[in-house]
């Protein structure tokens, strides 16, 4: 019997039992679910040559910032690949391994030229897919089309694989086809419930059709049966925050900060961590609920330590909320200076809107109102430059929103409502009314 991957392409091991592990350690990456590591640790046991078990490895290294241990065993992959693996093992290796080691360019390239030889090559496919992958950190401002011209490019490769509908389904969701989108992602999630990333999306097409109290729900009877040690536990409750910032009740929020988001308690990668807690905290203040100083002064600490430099224009934004919010000034300038020698020197992939959306979120932080709107005016159509999901983007455009509010610009911010409410008819006016003091 031929040993294959997952999709039946072949993997070069001689050991069933490595092949095995390997297999359900990828299953689990796929789903982001508990267990992946120990999965993938029995793979080199069985096998301490399998290059692929070793670069699966390294990849989970890498979404939790370990970069010392992930370029390590990207290392070890290469040197085992180019002892004992064929054509399509040693592109996989390398691809994944330009991707850990943050030569996203070149990681994208290798990863688009791989999929048109090899388009069920799964973990390779993943690469450029999601809302932190390789198309979104692009900077390209039509990412989320690219992400489902690629998903259609391949689909008939991959039929009712529940992984596949799930990354299908959420790129039609984040490209504004959004009933398609849930149908074909809820698909996925029928398929294998212990699917954190097919719960994730759902949840991202309940937030764009506006069916808040549905999300909410599902949240309630999915969330016991994923550990809090999954990738996404924080976040999938962070959703249920945002649901309940809809019904104006900022002491749900809060307490769904303290117990899974706040750094003491937040067992997630620390892109989340800094991303999930700034955009929940910022939110709640923005929407006129106070937030103890106490909680912006230890996320913001934590968040100094996992991101001390620019990096990401994601992450660098997010670290400008914090900035803004402790009035840290001297850490923004720092910032924004590095921010803006990459952009002049054209090294900066989303362009000018990341270093406007940090001085538009100082201008905020100062009760400038009038300067935060100059500042974000002109670049809104770019947000989603800086990658993310829109859920997560849309916080640039409350701040803008509640800034024309603030700044007495009325009849600007209720055009700019009344798109949303067409968008998202469920959506409630209570934070709004709040934020208007």
């Amino acid at each position: 019997m031929a040993i294959e991957d997952r999709c039946g392409l072949p993997l070069s091991t001689n050991s069933p039992e490595a092949a095995s592990a390997y297999r359900e350690g990828v299953d689990l990456i796929l789903a982001g679910w508990t267990g992946a590591a120990e999965a993938l640790e029995r793979a080199t046991a069985a096998d301490p040559d399998f290059a692929l078990a070793h670069i699966a490895r390294a990849r989970l290294h890498s979404f939790y910032q370990q970069g010392d241990l992930a370029r390590a065993k990207a290392a070890v992959a290469r040197e085992l690949v180019a002892k004992r693996g064929d054509e399509r093992e040693r592109s996989h290796v390398e691809t994944l391994a330009l991707a850990i080691e943050g030569r996203l360019p070149e990681a994208l390239s290798a990863t688009l030229k791989h999929i048109d030889t090899w388009p069920r090559d799964t973990i390779v496919l993943s690469l450029p897919l999601g809302a932190f992958g390789l198309y979104a950190f692009s900077g390209m401002a039509d990412h989320d089309q690219a992400r489902q011209d690629l998903c259609e490019r391949v689909a008939k490769h991959y039929g009712e694989d529940w992984w596949f509908l799930t990354l299908y389904g959420w790129a039609m969701t984040e490209n504004g086809d959004v009933a398609r989108g849930r149908a074909v992602t809820e698909r996925g999630f029928g398929l294998r419930r212990q699917n954190a990333h097919a719960a994730h999306a759902v949840l991202h097409a309940m937030f764009e059709d506006g069916s808040i109290d549905e999300a909410d729900r599902l949240i309630d009877d999915w969330i016991p049966s994923y550990g809090r040690a999954g990738i996404l536990h924080g976040h999938i409750l962070w959703h249920q925050a945002l649901g309940a910032l809809e019904h104006g009740d900022a002491a749900r929020a809060l307490a769904i900060y303290a117990d899974v988001l706040q750094p003491s308690a937040t067992q997630a990668p620390p892109l989340n961590v800094i991303t999930d807690g700034a955009s929940l905290l910022w939110r709640l203040s923005a929407y006129g609920h106070a937030v103890p100083k106490p909680l912006w002064l230890e996320a913001d600490a934590t968040a100094q330590k996992l991101f001390p430099k620019s990096s990401l224009p994601f992450a660098d934004v997010h670290m400008a909320l914090f900035a803004a919010a402790t009035q840290n000034r001297e850490a923004l300038a720092a910032r924004l200076a590095v921010i803006e020698q990459r952009l002049t020197e054209g090294k900066l992939s989303a362009g000018p809107v990341v270093p406007a959306i940090c001085h538009a979120l100082a201008a905020f932080a100062d009760e400038d109102y009038a300067a935060c709107v100059r500042e974000l005016a002109p670049v809104l159509t770019d947000v989603v430059r800086i990658g993310g999901s829109h859920a997560q983007r849309e916080l640039i455009e409350d701040t803008f929103l509640v800034a024309l509010m603030r700044g007495g610009e009325l009849p600007r911010a209720r055009a700019l409502l009344d798109a949303r409410l067409h968008r998202r008819p469920s959506m409630r006016d209570t934070r709004w009314q709040a934020a208007m003091g």
